[in-house]
């Protein structure tokens, strides 16, 4: 089983490689899956579990409940994969992170109720940080699920002594740990410890992530993605299985660097990010109270889109929410053939979770040749005729290099201020998911088109079309 093993990691490792771009990513995934297939295949016949196996006592044996388990998770799987929207995938992810840290914890609580004295000090040490990480990893991304679905406000939440009460929570958690693993202690004892110890983790995974909200939602995906890889990782070691130590690493070390390139985008610390509150309280810019923002109607923006030689799209998650990627592609084709130079600005954090609107835009099929990401924008913006944004804020706010006082004050953003004319496509007047009013809504040569982006910008094609 070891060669079997062997190739499934290759798989995977194959299979990550493959997702660095867009036209191979589907590839990648489909390898990475197959490579898991291979290994839930080679768990059968390892040799703990051949010796055990009676067909004449399946249940008994607990084999079919693996297949039952199996058989109904693929068919749940396939049923929500294929009916999912494209808005809902963040929240998707969201759940799958948890799925993958509870999992983990139960593998752990079932070797404890296997050996509750703990007698072997290194797997008692997994089994206690596998319950401690995975248990947390699913509550948080359970909330997580929560504040992407709007099932509870997207916001930051604190409250008085909320860090102090976090720290707590980790120290007994540690506590708990240690009273388990310590030799000569009673069962009971340690079966309260562990109790205590999956009752508090979960509980600090809302509090953990309660006092992340707003813009900081993507950066809370992919460390929630990368605590329930290291939860894997732990339950590898507990059952000393090879496959899971790779599979789990490979997601803890892309989950955390992910993480980071993150925190790198919005030029603030990880520490900042999970311990500031960002977007717990309103935040005016200075324009907000000064100034209208202008409107204008699709029949005037047409004019002036049917006048510019260069238009860049800035996307943000009011085009997932409208679902308009398609009619985006469609209008950028009609501009071209109006011999417009055409391009996509991607923000590492627009959207609500990482890639998101790389994902939308190649499911549209945008050429990869036309998305730059900011650093190959941002000096070409000056001489871009118009920018259109759609439904992204944070990501194009001026606030972040003119307002110390803005929350997002020195995270990189898209000038799309810094165009000859920008077009900001909204639903309406609000502050949008992360509460930051946004400067550049005010500024002089700021269009506002309200309404919903796929609409208006099927409107817009239509514009074309009709002249």
């Amino acid at each position: 089983m070891v060669i079997a093993y062997i190739i499934a990691c290759v798989f995977f490792i194959v299979g990550i490689k493959k997702l660095n771009h867009p036209n191979t990513a589907r590839q990648g995934n489909m390898l990475s899956a197959f490579g898991m297939l291979i290994a839930v295949v080679a768990v059968f016949f390892e040799s703990e579990v051949t010796a055990s196996w009676n067909t004449s006592n399946w249940v008994q044996n607990g084999y079919l409940w693996c297949f039952l388990a199996i058989a109904i998770g693929s068919a749940i799987g396939l049923v929500w994969s294929k009916k999912v929207k494209m808005t809902g995938m963040p929240e998707l992810v969201a759940i799958y992170n948890g799925f993958g840290g509870l999992a983990s914890a139960l593998v752990a609580f079932s070797q404890f109720l296997k050996d509750p004295d703990g007698s072997n000090m290194s797997e008692a040490i997994a089994i206690g940080l596998t319950i401690f990480i995975g248990s947390m990893a699913f509550s948080g991304s359970m909330l997580a699920f929560g504040k992407l679905s709007e099932r509870i406000t997207g916001r930051a939440i604190v409250f008085k002594g909320q860090k102090a009460i976090n720290l707590v929570f980790v120290l007994a958690c540690v506590a708990g740990m240690i009273i388990y693993v310590i030799p000569g202690i009673d069962t009971g004892t340690k079966f309260l410890a562990i109790v205590m110890l999956t009752a508090i983790s979960l509980i600090f995974g809302v509090t953990f992530v309660l006092p992340i909200g707003g813009g900081d939602m993507p950066v809370v995906i992919s460390l929630m993605n990368s605590l329930s890889g290291l939860a894997v990782v732990s339950a590898g070691f507990i059952i000393s299985n090879t496959v899971l130590i790779v599979s789990g690493s490979l997601v803890g070390a892309s989950g955390i660097i992910l993480t980071l390139i993150m925190c790198k985008a919005m030029n603030r610390s990880i520490g900042n990010l999970l311990f500031s509150g960002f977007g717990a309280t309103d935040a005016v810019s200075k324009g907000g109270p000064q100034s209208e923002p202008k409107a204008v109607s699709t029949e005037d923006a047409y004019l002036i889109l049917e006048a510019a030689g260069s238009v860049v799209f800035i996307p943000g998650y009011g085009m997932a929410v409208a679902q308009a990627q398609h009619v985006v592609k469609e209008l950028a084709e009609k501009l071209e053939e109006n011999g417009a130079e055409v391009s996509f600005a991607v923000h590492p954090v627009a959207g609500r979770m990482p890639g998101h609107m790389n994902v939308l835009l190649a499911e549209a099929d945008v050429p990869y040749e036309q998305l730059k990401t900011m650093e190959e924008i941002n000096p070409s913006m000056p001489t871009q005729d118009v920018a259109i944004v759609i439904g992204a804020n944070d990501v194009v706010n001026p606030a972040a290099e003119t307002d110390e006082a803005s929350p997002i004050y020195g995270m990189p953003i898209i000038k799309a201020h810094e165009a000859r004319t920008v077009f900001v496509l909204k639903r309406g007047k609000g502050r949008g998911f992360s509460g930051i009013d946004n400067e550049l809504f005010y500024m002089q040569n700021t269009l506002m088109v309200y309404g919903d982006a796929k609409a208006t910008i099927s409107s817009l094609a239509g514009e074309f079309t009709a002249n």
